[in-house]
């Protein structure tokens, strides 16, 4: 049974800490019940909600496709990661991320970015193989992937969640001791690798629980959201594409906080925090089809936009030629926003001369923008209206979807300038 547990505050390096943290006293540390395999019962309203979320994802899926997938993940992982940085203190935008992803350089917030990014993304292709059950040592290693400049391993000390000082004693939240935390993370390893009954249900309870046991120092909310994608493709709930759930949490957090307050109630409120979550998935689903929508229309009007420009300049024929390496650039802008000559020549296995020809091209048409650095040397070639969609995608999904022109979100990138239509 879930319980909570009086532990005594004494802490013995006060270096630092004002008058309130020092002081000793005594706290309660919530310790959540063993989750087992098997899906708990839920009412009937906490079930369609899920059925109907369930569904809503998997026509999401569908709709993306494997080639939408291919190049949406990329875009979605990176929506995310810049709302956890938003989130964190750290404003980076879509665009210099992409750049730093590319050029390998930039501010050590997008660098960081990048890494957390890369990490997750192959974190979650290892542990949704069927073939492995997921182990303590799995969660350990993921965490670590995603935050490794952390000591590697569980934690072995208290913590705590929230709270206006350095205290356990007047934290918002306080997760199980130390001495729980190994047996708790292997009952939540067996849990995730289960795959029976509603995915969705399995994704909310493992969030739930994983943020509930706050296993790690530090790094424990990304690592949770790692866990959800996890789960829906391990349970092949989304082939194509991961959606990120946790982003609408992430613009509505006091629903969020209140949903996991829900799911450490006694007795707890286990329907509460299903709806919650079911209702997340659907939006973060719908704004991902948009994306995908707008990403195509998008990839239609600078085709035609090419075009236009050729036949201004009585370059013949207008239309280029299906090989032509324009073409190509246009064909993955999505997946690849930020271009270099070099990188153009080997991706398409041309010429520097025909890469830089062909670059000029697409941004003499408006198509491409070019960044310089400080010194005022071209670095890169940008796909900045694809990056704008990326941008209000990404503020439309923490504000719970929806017009961000006239319902903004409290952190996250500034509306693009361009003036792409938000949504």
């Amino acid at each position: 049974m879930a319980h909570h547990v009086e532990l005594l505050w004494n802490p013995s390096d006060v270096g630092g800490l004002g008058r309130r943290d020092r002081a000793p006293g005594r706290y309660l540390a919530y310790v959540p019940d063993e989750l087992g395999v098997a899906l708990p019962p839920l009412g009937e309203e906490a079930r369609q909600a899920a059925e109907d979320a369930l569904t809503v994802l998997a026509r999401a899926d569908e709709r993306i496709g494997a080639e939408g997938g291919r190049y949406l993940n990329h875009l979605l992982v990176r929506s995310e990661s810049i709302s956890s940085s938003w989130i964190e203190g750290n404003r980076i935008t879509p665009k210099k991320l992409a750049i730093a992803e590319v050029l390998d350089h930039g501010s050590r917030v997008a660098l960081d970015v990048v890494g957390n990014v890369r990490a997750t993304e192959e974190a979650i292709d290892a542990l949704a193989d069927l073939a492995r059950a997921i182990t303590v040592d799995d969660i350990e290693a993921l965490q670590h992937a995603i935050e490794p400049r952390l000591r590697f391993g569980l934690r072995e000390e208290q913590n705590w969640v929230g709270g206006p000082g350095w205290s356990p004693l007047r934290a918002e939240f306080v997760p199980p001791p130390q001495t729980e935390v190994r047996r708790l993370v292997a009952d939540l390893a067996g849990f995730v690798t289960a795959t029976e009954g509603n995915p969705l249900v399995r994704a909310a309870i493992a969030h739930a629980q994983f943020e509930t046991i706050h296993p790690f120092i530090d790094g424990n909310g990304r690592t949770g959201r790692a866990l959800i994608h996890t789960v829906l493709r391990r349970t092949d709930a989304l082939r194509n594409t991961l959606i990120p759930i946790s982003t609408v949490f992430a613009g509505d957090t006091d629903a969020y906080i209140a949903g996991l307050g829900a799911f450490r109630a006694e007795p707890p409120r286990l329907d509460d925090w299903v709806i919650g979550f079911a209702r997340a998935a659907e939006l973060a689903a719908g704004n991902a089809v948009l994306l995908s929508e707008r990403l195509a229309d998008l990839d239609r009007a600078v085709s035609e936009r090419l075009v236009a420009f050729r036949d201004d300049a009585g370059r013949t024929p207008a239309t280029p030629r299906r090989d032509a390496v324009v073409l190509r650039i246009l064909g993955a802008l999505a997946a690849e926003p930020v271009l270099t000559v070099e990188h153009v020549a080997e991706r398409h296995g041309v010429s520097a001369a025909a890469a830089h020809r062909a670059l000029v091209e697409l941004a003499d048409a408006g198509i491409l923008g070019r960044t310089k650095d400080q010194r005022g040397r071209l670095i890169c070639w940008t796909a900045d209206r694809h990056l704008e969609l990326v941008a209000l995608t990404e503020r439309s999904n923490r504000i719970g979807a929806g017009d961000t022109a006239t319902r903004r979100p409290r952190l996250g990138p500034p509306v693009p300038a361009r003036g792409v239509d938000a949504g």
